[in-house]
């Protein structure tokens, strides 16, 4: 088997700590140890953990306290993993034999595009796009149609993010059903990557998409919604036969959690801690997003963005004449800062701007100016060269005016 380079994670970890200015990130400001221990007592007892190996599933109690943010499930319904990144590695691999296909939303962090096309040999894709929000706006929504045309008899694997990374657009009701039945009608597995919920802009916790559907494997984890991502603890939920096979996987890959990182998760996920965080997350991403959103709008005439619903992320739309990843490129050369270019997430024309690093503004509003100026010079370039092109054509007229006036006066 072989797996193509996975180009947006590359870019990230070559170059996300090489810059002034990084806004690739798609979490909020990481939370620390301290944060998560109360008082000396448990401080010390961390500090006197033995650093020998956890079990392997990850710690029961931590497998009872991820359990309880997903109504109805039980230990046994729980694989943890190191990250998300290996709970949908995992996954993919039990699920996928050459052969099959694997219906996959874009845009999307795209490592399950590639383990798809690893795996399965093909990948289809259908699309998260702009639908009105029943307010007189704009929403990312379903392509419903478009998910029935990618799934046929021969899909094995459904992939869904939700909230939707990179576009931060969150399926309603009639669009979840829609997943559920075209799982159904297909008898494939329903892959939902829930890794952002929890991160709202406002409103409640994104419903999941646990229990609609006896073919289900959930994966999520630590890292963007509750602001954790150095603890790499991340989990598969799914019916216990699959959860057991799954373990069998998880085997040959880490073997194990970490054991510090499993007993920081184990606080993390009671429940009344894993709310603290999130309102912790929701701060940042409800402060922060005006931010972006005044900046695009100050510049309505080759900006635009559609508001997230969850996550500290913001796709934005842009007007120049440069393709994604060349323009990422350059923001990084030039103005040493670091975006996702669109076309990495399967969009082009767009670049995902994370917007929930940093204990201040201060990074943001720096980062924002760097793009802008160099959005600015982008432009500026593009109306010369029309003006140009247009005053060329003019002159071209005239010559070719002025050479027929000449052979009409010769043939007089």
């Amino acid at each position: 088997m072989r797996i193509e380079t996975f180009k947006m994670e590359r870019m990230q970890s070559t170059y996300e700590n090489q810059v002034e200015c990084n806004l690739s990130e798609s979490g909020v400001e990481p939370m620390r140890p301290e944060d998560l221990l109360e008082g000396d007592a448990e401080r010390l007892a961390f500090l006197q953990q033995k650093l020998g190996y956890c079990q392997s599933n990850g710690s029961e109690e931590l497998r009872d306290q991820i359990a309880l943010f997903y109504p109805g499930a039980k230990r046994d319904n729980v694989l943890v993993t190191n990250g998300g990144s290996e709970a949908n590695y995992a996954s993919f691999w039990s699920l996928l034999e050459r052969g099959d296909r694997a219906a996959v939303m874009l845009p999307n962090y795209l490592q399950t595009w590639g383990l798809s096309r690893a795996y399965a040999g093909k990948a289809d894709p259908f699309r998260m796009i702009e639908r009105p929000d029943g307010r007189g706006g704009r929403r990312w929504g379903l392509d419903i149609a478009g998910l029935k045309r990618a799934v046929t008899k021969r899909t094995k694997v459904i992939l869904v993010t939700n909230p939707n990374n990179p576009t931060g657009g969150v399926l309603d009701e009639e669009e979840m059903d829609a997943v559920v039945a075209v799982a159904r009608a297909s008898r494939a597995w329903l892959v939902v990557d829930e890794i952002y919920r929890g991160a709202e802009l406002s409103g409640p916790t994104t419903p999941t998409f646990w229990g609609r559907y006896e073919r289900t494997l959930i994966t999520s984890g630590l890292s963007k919604a509750f602001g954790l991502p150095g603890l790499r603890i991340g989990w598969v939920v799914g019916p216990p036969a699959q959860i057991a096979k799954l373990w069998g996987y998880h085997d040959y890959t880490t073997i194990a959690p970490g054991m510090l990182s499993d007993r920081l998760a184990r606080r993390a996920m009671t429940p009344s801690v894993r709310e603290e965080i999130f309102a912790r997350t929701r701060g940042y991403v409800r402060r922060y997003w005006p931010i972006v959103d005044g900046f695009v709008k100050e510049r309505s005439d080759w900006l635009s963005v559609i508001a997230p619903v969850a996550g500290a992320i913001a796709l934005i739309r842009y007007d120049l004449p440069i393709a994604s990843i060349p323009l990422v490129e350059r923001l990084r050369t030039e103005k040493s800062t670091l975006v996702v270019a669109g076309d990495q997430t399967g969009i082009p024309k767009h670049i995902r701007i994370g917007f929930g690093y940093g204990a201040d503004p201060s990074v943001l509003h720096d980062g924002l100016g760097r793009i802008d100026a160099l959005m600015r010079t982008l432009r500026t370039g593009s109306r010369k060269s029309a003006a140009g092109s247009r005053r060329a054509a003019g002159s071209g007229v005239k010559r070719a005016a002025a050479g027929g006036a000449r052979r009409a006066a010769a043939a007089r």
